[in-house]
């Protein structure tokens, strides 16, 4: 198991940023290889399990693990066949904006090559 941490700042306030997280019909809006979530509750919560759908159609099973609205950080693992990742994620406040982080565990060779499509997603969540 390998660990990635990657990271975004933007003028976006990390209330902003928080919520763009915490709602999952905004995920979409910024994750561009999201279609849409498909989940019991519209909103992050401890134990809540679900699928996005990718663009192409593919859907992957998650779990949420944790969520922690005062710090700004929550956590979830999603699965695809054999392979399963957690990611970690936490919101900043920063002058001028926020910053936001994502520490994803798994294969190493899953982490790398999903790495630039989510480096992209987090520039776009911290956008206007």
């Amino acid at each position: 198991m390998a660990s990635l941490t990657i990271h975004a700042v933007g003028p976006i306030d990390a209330d902003t940023a928080w919520q763009r997280y915490a709602r999952l019909d905004a995920w979409a809006s910024w994750a561009p290889q999201i279609r849409r979530v498909h989940a019991d509750h519209r909103l992050l919560v401890p134990g809540l399990t679900g699928q996005v759908e990718s663009v192409a159609g593919i859907r992957v099973p998650f779990r949420v693990e944790a969520v922690d609205d005062v710090r700004r950080t929550w956590s979830w693992r999603v699965r695809v066949g054999p392979v399963g990742i957690r990611l970690h994620h936490r919101v900043h406040a920063r002058e001028g904006g926020c910053r936001t982080d994502l520490t994803m565990n798994g294969p190493g060779l899953v982490l790398a090559a999903y790495a630039p499509l989510a480096r992209f997603a987090l520039r776009r969540l911290v956008r206007r």
